[in-house]
């Protein structure tokens, strides 16, 4: 097993793989921005490394500011959380070059996967069903609209190298490709350091389903069920549940078996998540793999009281799963809330100082957080400040579970969207499970 492993990474989820690692008996390094000098996870590892100035580019992104303090400190293993280069090959590469343990996939899986036209053309070879799309990013506009012309209206833009909603483009009319092309191609560049975009049938008002798998290096690939993710604004998801109220049961164990075997045909190591958009008639089509942890991670861990991240490690130390498909049970229902901090109905960042932050706790009730009273939310990075997790023996009970925490949860200082949470929470439609990636669109807010 490791005896240091560094994280690279801040907030919440560097909080969340100490945790792990202190129950493993593995020493951390905490890096850490200038912003970040007071933050949780710097006061919490047994090591810290100031790695730069407050942009992600200068510190969070900084690879050799990374791999330095790596060196310096001892450590064995170096584990990148979500975001930042947790899906980067050239991250894993320098990792492994340098003799440290990379916890995620192999870099050439990175590679594979960061790519998403090529990841397509590799689901579709493994047997997974895939959206009509062009087969290799155009290089130009003009043969991005022959392929538009092709593929028919609407379609969706994507960056090859994206995630989070990021140079990504819906187009219903040919008079909107150009500026729609145009636009996604900048934003992608200034976000991914990739401007290459593909096209892709549109399907409007899908649901969106995700499995999360995990694949030791022996050839053991499990999926530990769905998560439902059709609550997001802007592709960024608001409210995870686990697990989906449409999936039915052969639907769930024919999906588990597409994308354990697609795992393996890839050779798929680590944790990851293999993402499906569902169409109204009930056919899944795949939209992309994570080879990451998952923001929303915890409630399928509540559902199927299993540890995703002491698997992460332990996978990457060379050891085989802790279990195996037949040992995975699911229990009650999990729905997750990511608290933000932005203006609740605008969504305006609200960057500042906390004064007062109380999060209550009670029967079924988890919070990850790197928040308190007088900590500073930096305007540099995700504006998420907690993420509160339900369980109940039925998704109404931890409807309600939520509800009574957002209720009582008390943060001033900052504007935040618990506001916005509970209005959800008691809309007809998400309570009777009637919704769509589309329901932010019309949902009205005040």
């Amino acid at each position: 097993m490791f005896k240091k492993i560094l994280i690279a990474n801040r907030g919440e989820i560097a909080l969340r793989i100490i945790y792990a690692c202190r129950e493993l008996g593995i020493n951390t390094v905490a890096v850490y921005s200038e912003a970040d000098q007071d933050a949780l996870h710097v006061r919490f590892a047994d090591e810290e490394v100031c790695i730069g100035p407050p942009r992600p580019i200068d510190s969070y992104l900084n690879v050799p500011a990374i791999i330095s303090a790596a060196e310096i400190t001892g450590a064995d293993a170096i584990h990148p959380g979500y975001g930042f280069l947790s899906e980067s090959g050239y991250m894993a590469e320098a990792t492994e070059a340098c003799g440290v343990k990379f916890i995620g996939p192999p870099s050439s899986v990175l590679r594979l996967v960061g790519d998403k036209a090529q990841a397509r053309q590799a689901m579709k070879k493994a047997g997974l069903p895939v959206l009509p799309g062009s087969e290799e990013p155009p290089a130009s506009l003009a043969l991005a609209m022959k392929a538009a012309r092709k593929l028919g209206y609407p379609l969706i833009l994507k960056a090859t190298a994206g995630g989070g909603g990021r140079g990504m483009r819906i187009v219903r009319a040919k008079e909107d490709l150009e500026h729609a092309w145009l636009t996604a191609q900048q934003e992608a560049a200034s976000a991914f350091g990739d401007g290459s975009i593909y096209l892709e049938k549109y399907i409007e008002g899908p649901r969106h389903i995700e499995f999360q798998v995990l694949a030791d290096g022996s050839g053991n690939v499990v999926h530990l069920g769905e998560r439902e993710c059709s609550i997001q604004r802007r592709h960024q998801k608001l409210i995870e549940e686990c697990p989906s109220t449409v999936l039915t049961e052969r639907q769930r164990r024919k999906l588990g078996r597409l994308v354990t075997g697609a795992a393996e045909t890839v050779g798929y190591q680590n944790a990851g998540t293999f993402e499906f958009l569902m169409d109204e008639s009930g056919e899944f089509y795949f939209l992309e793999a994570n080879a990451r942890l998952q923001v929303e991670h915890p409630i399928t861990e509540i559902v199927t009281g299993t540890d995703i991240v002491k698997e992460q490690i332990r996978i990457a130390a060379g050891y085989e799963l802790s279990f195996r498909q037949r040992d995975i049970s699911w229990s009650g229902h999990a729905v997750e809330c990511r608290i933000n901090a932005e203006h609740p109905f605008t969504f305006r960042p609200s960057p500042g100082r906390v004064k007062v932050f109380s999060i209550p706790g009670g029967p079924g009730i988890r919070v990850d957080s790197a928040a308190h009273a007088e900590v500073t939310i930096p305007p540099y990075y995700d504006s998420l400040v907690a993420k509160i997790i339900a369980h109940g023996t039925t998704r109404e009970e931890a409807i309600s579970r939520m509800r009574r925490t957002l209720s009582m949860t008390v943060i001033e200082g900052i504007e935040t969207t618990i506001a916005l949470h509970l209005k959800i929470l008691q809309d007809p439609d998400f309570l009777s499970g009637a919704f769509s990636t589309a329901f932010m669109d019309r949902f009205q807010v005040k």
